[in-house]
């Protein structure tokens, strides 16, 4: 098939990746400043695990290519536009339903909130089979390929039968090992979206709620959480504390679907997750402060993890930001690495005193007078105690993720603490 996907985020480029190893013939069109740009100079590639590879590995195959607007025959259009491009997204529709006078279909991938693909919808003639198509962007950075091509559900949010047998037959490559193929109304499709990233962001709060108050009881969060999960109710999904959650797309959703409550003079608890999760990033810092009993002059801490999660280079609405921010502010020097995320973290911070960005784990925890842990890489899980002991200066860890055995660390001689244990 030929595809044209409009887009300059990451959704868009996965997309594009996507189809095109599928075997279609892919153009994405973008704004003429992303045309300009070298691939390698795109940040929405640089940051994903494999997918500037596979970007390049398409183009070289003649597969996929770059367009600043031309005409294309095809009769198919995917929208992956970012959720603040609506305006956009009308004006692609109007110009596509002039260019194509039937059988257009238009599939929908954009966050645009509930109601958005009936818009859009209402500028076309269904009854010559121009469809606009809602499937919901799941994509998780850091594992955004293999979540495209290899998904465990796909909704099709559409009520016309020749739509849904078009974007079956072009999603048909990613069914292998699909468990829930789900057929329901566009409406219904972008609710349901925006409803399980409410539920997941109210697991995340509800047990970072549980382990600050397990703080205070002396009780082990990790024995809580393993208690729940056993419960065939509840489960293990989503249920570990930690430091604060981040990333774009997540924040802006669950912020999206809170001012839909408002907006209908409903009160949600999405409004009191969203606040609370600022707060608890700003928790690492708080035990770091207390310990030193208000007093952070001439320490020097590392930081383990900056990236919002691991798997991916972003740092956008990282906790780290707001802990490296608070430390910079009380004068400390602030020692960071992270496997992935160092070079966009030095772009942020831009020439700012105080702040060194460490290749390896090991310097940067030289001399330091606490270790943070903030994001849990792979790498961090278990490191060599007695060269993390012999490297820095007070034996202090402070644990965001929960990821060490507190036992042994002791054992060792540092002072530990966690989230909730």
């Amino acid at each position: 098939m030929k595809v044209k996907v409009y887009g300059a985020d990451l959704t868009a480029w996965v997309a594009a990746a996507s189809l095109a190893r599928a075997g279609n013939d892919v153009i994405i069109e973008g704004p003429e400043t992303q045309l300009q740009k070298p691939l390698q100079d795109i940040s929405a590639l640089r940051d994903e695990p494999g997918l500037l590879v596979q970007i390049q590995l398409q183009m070289d195959e003649g597969r996929l290519k770059r367009t600043g607007g031309e005409e294309c025959a095809t009769n198919i259009h995917w929208l992956a536009l970012e959720h603040n491009e609506f305006q956009i997204a009308q004006h692609i529709i109007r110009g596509l339903g002039k260019a194509v006078p039937e059988n257009l279909l238009i599939v929908n991938q954009c966050n645009f909130g509930v109601g958005a693909t009936d818009q859009l919808q209402s500028l076309l003639n269904e009854d010559a089979n121009q469809v606009v198509v809602y499937i919901p962007n799941n994509l998780q950075e850091g594992k955004a390929l293999q979540g495209f091509s290899q998904p465990k559900r796909i909704t099709i949010g559409s009520e016309n039968n020749w739509a849904i047998t078009m974007t079956r037959s072009l999603v048909r490559p990613f069914l292998q090992n699909i468990e829930h193929l789900l057929l329901m109304s566009s409406r219904e499709a972008e609710f349901t979206k925006l409803a399980i990233t409410g539920m997941l962001a109210i697991r995340i709060g509800y047990i970072n709620e549980l382990a600050n108050l397990a703080d205070q009881m002396d009780v082990d969060i990790d024995t809580i959480r393993e208690g729940m999960g056993a419960d065939p109710r509840i489960g293990n999904h989503y249920l570990s504390p930690g430091c604060g959650f981040g990333g774009q797309n997540f924040n802006q959703n669950i912020a999206r679907f809170s001012d839909i409550f408002e907006k209908r003079g409903q009160n949600s608890l999405l409004k009191t997750v969203i606040s609370e999760n600022e707060i608890q990033k700003e928790l690492l810092f708080k035990k770091l402060w207390q310990h030193y009993q208000c007093d952070l002059t001439d320490k020097t801490i590392a930081v383990w993890g900056a990236s919002f999660k691991p798997g991916t280079a972003s740092i956008d609405n990282a906790p780290s930001l707001k802990v490296i921010d608070a430390l910079l502010a009380q004068g400390v020097n602030v020692r960071v690495h992270d496997p992935e995320a160092l070079a966009n973290l030095e772009l942020y911070y831009d020439d700012t005193p105080g702040i060194s960005f460490c290749n390896n784990l090991y310097d940067a925890i030289t001399e330091a007078d606490a270790l943070l842990l903030i994001t849990e890489w792979s790498e961090y899980w278990s490191p060599d105690y007695q060269k993390l002991l012999e490297g820095m200066r007070m034996p202090l860890i402070i644990d965001g993720r929960n990821i060490f055995d507190r036992e042994a660390l002791e054992m060792y001689g540092f002072t530990y603490m966690g989230i909730g244990r």
